[in-house]
């Protein structure tokens, strides 16, 4: 019996710089370009301002654990071999929060204000995904 692929995220025209970004091993997330507030998801205005008015930026990768759940559940087939697994909220060093993977840790072992790193996990010739792993 073969084993489902994993979805893959569709690219839209909103979030194609990220991922072009990532295919380089680049970490974006979009900047305002009046009050210079981070942000991602990307969103056409400024939650912070109103302004509509942003460009990409490049940040470290490296942040903390803000939040994170456990998933003990198989919600699609192609997740099926890796229960347990954790999905995190990451909050960069720069201050934007992205939703991602911890990996090289169990998930017992994970606490929130625990120092992450991203890593770059190459799914397919036009999408590589972030990921964190925990530094040190």
């Amino acid at each position: 019996m073969s084993q489902a692929a994993k979805p893959i995220p569709r690219i839209t025209p909103e979030l194609a710089p990220f991922f072009e970004a990532a295919k380089q091993e680049r970490l974006v997330v979009q900047k305002c370009d009046s009050c210079g507030a981070l942000r991602f998801p990307p969103n056409p205005q400024c939650s912070r301002c109103l302004s509509t008015a942003s460009s990409w930026t490049r940040v470290s990768g490296r942040g903390e654990v803000y939040s994170f759940n456990v998933m003990h559940q198989v919600y699609h087939p192609g997740f099926a071999a890796e229960i347990p697994y954790a999905v995190v909220i990451v909050k960069l060093e720069e201050g934007a929060k992205l939703l991602s993977n911890l990996v090289g840790i169990k998930p017992s072992e994970i606490k929130c204000g625990m120092a992450v790193e991203v890593v770059f996990e190459r799914i397919s010739d036009e999408v590589t995904l972030p990921k964190f792993r925990p530094v040190g």
